[in-house]
């Protein structure tokens, strides 16, 4: 385990500047500063944009108990945004949460994060929004496939080294395994999610509001379009904080196109 891989970001906090700065934009306001950029996506940006969006999951998220390795950050939000999950809850118990850019691929653009200094917090936080939250455990009670039939899940990984902390595993109620049949006991953290990630999100629909899809809409206009501050700019509008990150892939490229380029690497 290494927290000094190169080109990491401390998602949490590069984020949160930018996302409270959305979320503070009433419905209408939402709708000017999109009417002012979409006119600058072509067709094919904009319903690819739209489509992954409209899939975007609300009812499953992913609770990680103060991860330490950059790499493992990195693809837990990949797998998050792969998967549909539009919010990654971090435990910082003595570090920031970072992500390396180089596995998260773009995904710390599109998956919000949010943190948390102790379990207390962030578990109360799940439970108000009427999620169970479900450890996972080599002697879990649940199969991967029985998360789908979980109204409102949240999958509650540990840290690579210990584990999930007693505070946090007290305040779940059921645990869920992935079976295996090698000699090895269990699998990498980043791993185990996104196992339990495709089969928690099979078959749900896309359960976004319209506001929290807008907002993602002027996210995604915001970070493709070249020079979208200074097209907001010039309409009047205030600045948007945006993070200092780079997307290093085009989501509006359909996966035939995604899949050309990974050949061509």
């Amino acid at each position: 385990m290494r927290r000094s891989t190169p080109n990491c970001e401390a998602v949490a906090e590069a984020q949160r500047a930018f996302l409270t700065a959305i979320k503070a934009l009433d419905r209408d306001a939402l709708d000017a500063r999109i009417a002012a950029l979409e006119p600058f996506a072509n067709e094919g940006r904009k319903s690819r944009l739209r489509a992954v969006i409209d899939a975007r999951l609300d009812s499953v998220t992913v609770l990680f108990d103060s991860p330490y390795d950059p790499h493992n950050g990195g693809a837990v939000l990949r797998s998050c945004d792969a998967f549909g999950i539009q919010r990654l809850h971090v435990i910082e118990r003595r570090q920031s949460f970072l992500a390396s850019r180089e596995v998260a691929r773009g995904s710390e653009r599109w998956v919000e994060a949010l943190s948390y200094p102790s379990a207390v917090p962030a578990a109360d936080a799940l439970l108000a929004q009427g999620f169970e939250l479900v450890a996972t455990a080599t002697d879990g009670d649940l199969l991967p496939e029985d998360l789908a039939r979980i109204d409102r899940v949240a999958i509650v990984l540990g840290n690579e080294r210990w584990g999930i902390h007693d505070e946090l595993g007290d305040r779940c109620t059921r645990r869920v395994r992935v079976p295996m049949r090698g000699f090895v006991e269990s699998l990498n953290v980043s791993v185990t999610a996104a196992i339990l990630l495709s089969a928690a999100t099979r078959g749900r629909a896309g359960d976004l509001t319209e506001v929290e899809r807008s907002r993602l809409y002027l996210r995604a206009l915001a970070f493709t379009l070249p020079r979208a501050p200074e097209i907001l700019a010039a309409r009047g509008f205030a600045p948007l904080p945006m993070p200092d990150t780079q997307v290093t892939e085009e989501p509006w490229r359909g996966r035939a196109a995604a899949a050309s380029m990974e050949r061509r690497r």
